[in-house]
């Protein structure tokens, strides 16, 4: 398959490239590289990616409508995994517009610009547990209406789902929704806990323990993820939601006592009050992605933060 991977240079996106270039697809890669993080960890990224003969990097902006038309026309993707987005769940409390800008405005110039071309065999939007909010059902139901978004990240995000809805009913596009529950392991943000939490054992940095690290998470470690979205390609279901966590949350205290465990140190931490944006447990129902896409995650917890802090000691632990 030829697969236009969107995002392809950050964290998930450029796992998931990996992922489908090893199995011989053509992968062509879009990023524009933004500064929302040091842009040099992209560029290594990009590096390893094109290492690889059958892909390609496009630097572009989703928000480039015409760009995106371009890029559509010229070549012919059998599938499409969008997960080009603005992340940070709190930054986007601060700049509501440039998120709704990215993650629905782009989502949508994407998909015009599939239709345009004559469509895709199947879209496939990475979309987040936050929009969830605080419902009141556990584990989370891809059922749930999600009418209650804490913050503009997972209001924009519902609203590209939604919309994908409508793409589907007028126009046949297969879409299919996934919902990423705390994804991490190596390569991943540097704004993210775990890498906090690393950076904060081996070089002091004080870091904020929300609600005393009394706070349920999904964590699913990052090749589980990985496989869930290309299974999820492969796969065109018309239009579903579909969960993709492990299902067995963990409190945030214990991810970070099992962290210190395998350090040997402990993490320069300092409790502070849960923030109106963050949901006091996220726990996933992942019987509609076994059931549909075979999904089966393998990481334990307990492993994929000793393969994460493994690579962090051999890659990242001197850098500031």
């Amino acid at each position: 398959m030829t697969i236009l991977v969107t995002g392809a240079a950050g964290f998930i996106g450029s796992h998931l490239a990996e992922r489908l270039l090893r199995r011989g697809d053509e992968v062509i890669g879009l990023d524009n590289f933004n500064d929302y993080y040091d842009p040099t960890r992209k560029r290594a990224n990009e590096r390893r990616l094109c290492a690889y003969p059958n892909f390609r990097m496009v630097e572009a902006d989703v928000r480039d409508r015409e760009r995106m038309f371009t890029l559509l026309a010229e070549n012919k993707f059998s599938a499409v995994a969008h997960l080009a987005a603005m992340a940070g769940v709190r930054n986007a409390i601060e700049q509501p517009d440039l998120y709704v800008n990215v993650n629905l405005n782009g989502t949508q110039n994407v998909l015009d610009a599939a239709r345009a071309a004559g469509g895709v065999g199947n879209f496939v939007l990475a979309s987040t547990s936050s929009v969830y909010g605080n419902t009141e059902q556990v584990p989370f139901i891809e059922t749930d209406s999600c009418d209650r978004p804490l913050q503009p990240y997972a209001a924009a995000k519902r609203a590209a789902e939604i919309l994908g809805y409508s793409y589907h009913h007028l126009f046949g596009q297969n879409f299919t929704i996934l919902r990423f529950f705390t994804v991490y392991g190596p390569n991943g943000r540097p704004d993210m806990m775990a890498y906090l939490l690393a950076d904060s054992i081996t070089k002091g940095k004080r870091i904020p323990l929300y609600d005393g690290g009394q706070m349920y998470r999904d964590w699913t470690y990052v090749d589980d993820t990985v496989s869930g979205i290309v299974a999820a390609l492969d796969r065109p279901l018309g239009y579903e939601i579909i969960n993709l966590g492990r299902g067995e949350p963990v409190l945030l205290a214990d991810f970070v006592a099992i962290m210190e465990q395998l350090s040997g140190r402990q993490a320069n931490v300092v409790t502070a009050p849960r923030l109106a944006a963050d949901f006091v447990r996220n726990e996933a129902d992942i019987s509609k992605a076994r059931r549909l896409l075979a999904y089966d995650p393998q990481v334990s917890v307990a492993e994929g933060v000793r393969r994460f802090w493994e690579w962090y000691r051999e890659h990242d632990s001197a850098k500031n």
